[in-house]
């Protein structure tokens, strides 16, 4: 399992505390620093079912400053996979991926129902 997230996040450390104490192995990734790829983002994407403006940080300064309120309906799928892509400030966090599902953001009982 693989936990993306911002460090300086206060929701991410929450989410990391959250899995320390209830014992769930995985393996830390900054979202920063190591960006996921639009290959990436494609697979999670799919696997998620859900859609895929929810994989934007739609509360961050990038997301505002670029407009991608107003841009996001007009783009393609490949062209907002390709844009999350370029920084990983633009994704939504923390995120957990594994082979059978990916949680964004940290919502307790819905981490609890799937990794408690």
């Amino acid at each position: 399992m693989i936990f993306l997230e911002y460090p300086k996040c206060t929701t991410c450390k929450k989410a990391k505390k959250w899995l320390e104490e209830h014992n769930v192995s995985f393996t830390d990734r900054d979202i920063k620093l190591d960006n996921p790829t639009a290959e990436e983002l494609k697979t999670w994407y799919t696997r998620s079912d859900m859609p895929l403006k929810k994989f934007f940080n739609t509360s961050g300064n990038l997301y505002k400053e670029l407009g991608l309120k107003d841009k996001l309906p007009t783009m393609s799928e490949e062209e907002q996979l390709d844009l999350l892509a370029t920084d990983g400030m633009l994704v939504k966090r923390p995120l957990i991926i594994t082979e059978e599902f990916v949680l964004i953001g940290f919502k307790e009982q819905e981490w609890e129902d799937k990794l408690g």
